[in-house]
């Protein structure tokens, strides 16, 4: 098969969309999929930051959903015509995976992040025949077709619009898994979210289908404005005395924070701001020593990182997709739709904050 997707192909230049191919189909326990439509996410962009642990190049693109077009093996659960969310990779069989924590997978770094899945890996080429990196996040699906494994891949209504469903296989899901899973958030729970971006609005939303009160830190007015506009409470990151103001608008301290931004100062005003016995998660990578102030974790508060909103991508992905049928989970405001042959202009949309979650659209390249 020979199809159109977007390589990454040096750390610092750009993507260019360009034609691959695949030698063999789905193997046992896999699906292909043509996919509809694939979401932009921060951890595709930090491949270029990964100081060369990322192989290149690489097909990219970890939030994808479409139509699987021909399935591996028997015992896939999955046939041709399923509409399917994808969503990360583990292995099934760790002793997390096992207990129902697929993102603590002992395998995740390897298979999600430094192609790890090796085996079947020589069938992706360039046009040339030059070998691509393996799966990113068992996908590569900035894409018109994906093989992955059918353990990654979540069957949803097809009366729902696919092309719009794959952020939920990971922005969205983290920051509604954080609620929902991680957190266990209920009615009149209190939340802060610092960093209203895809995963943080994401959170926001499902805060605010669980009854919570939540309050939105972030810099930027307009994003701000959508929290506001999602049930939170805005406050500004420049506010004077932010702990005081969360613990004012929260009646004494939230229970719950949720950093997505990894900014230390932010992170600190977090731990100030929960009441005693809060529980800080953290989703955003840190890249420097995290100091902490003296009293920052005093009186039962705890931080903890949180991976893939602590989910189970087949059991949280149609939650979502209920919420937002019944009008509860209104991802779909977030998203603005590119040709995946704008994935360059989508990316530095992305980077300058104009989008909050860039969703590309393949369109078949005429062979």
């Amino acid at each position: 098969m020979r199809f159109g997707a977007a390589v990454l192909r040096s750390y610092e230049k750009p993507f260019t969309v360009e034609e691959v191919v695949l030698d063999t189909g789905p193997a046992e326990g896999e699906v292909l999929v043509r996919i509809a439509g694939c979401g932009m996410c921060r951890t595709d962009l930090a491949v270029r930051r990964s100081a060369g642990r990322s192989p290149l190049p690489a097909v990219l693109g970890h939030e994808g959903a479409g139509v699987v077009v021909e399935t591996g093996g028997a015992h896939t659960g999955l046939s041709e015509g399923d509409h399917v969310v994808l969503s990360f990779d583990s292995c099934g069989h760790c002793r997390n995976c096992l207990a129902a924590a697929p993102a603590h997978c002992d395998s995740f770094a390897s298979l999600n992040l430094f192609g790890g899945r090796g085996e079947n890996a020589a069938r992706f080429t360039d046009a040339a025949g030059e070998e691509l990196a393996p799966r990113w996040f068992g996908q590569s699906s900035f894409a018109e077709y994906a093989v992955v494994p059918a353990r990654n891949a979540v069957r949803t209504d097809p009366s729902l619009p696919v092309e719009l469903l794959g952020p939920l296989g990971c922005g969205f899901l983290t920051g509604a898994g954080a609620v929902l899973n991680s957190f266990g958030v209920g009615p009149g729970d209190t939340l802060v979210v610092l960093g209203a971006g895809a995963v943080g609005l994401a959170a926001v939303m499902a805060a605010g289908a669980c009854g919570a009160v939540t309050v939105a830190v972030d810099r930027h007015p307009e994003r701000l404005a959508l929290a506001e506009r999602f049930g939170a409470i805005p406050l500004p990151a420049a506010a004077a005395d932010l702990p005081g103001s969360v613990r004012r608008l929260t009646d004494g301290g939230a229970q719950y924070a949720l950093d997505t931004t990894a900014c230390a100062r932010l992170i600190n005003d977090a731990l100030r701001a929960l009441r005693p016995t809060g529980h800080l998660g953290l989703v955003a990578r840190l890249r420097t020593a995290l100091p902490l102030e003296p009293g920052a974790l005093d009186r039962g508060r705890r931080i903890s990182h949180i991976c893939e909103g602590d989910a189970v991508p087949r059991l949280l992905i149609p939650r979502l997709t209920s919420l937002w049928r019944a009008g509860r989970f209104p991802f779909d405001e977030l998203i603005r739709t590119y040709p995946l042959t704008d994935i360059n202009e989508a990316e530095r949309d992305c980077e300058a904050g104009l989008v909050v979650k860039p969703v590309l659209l393949p369109e078949p390249m005429h062979h």
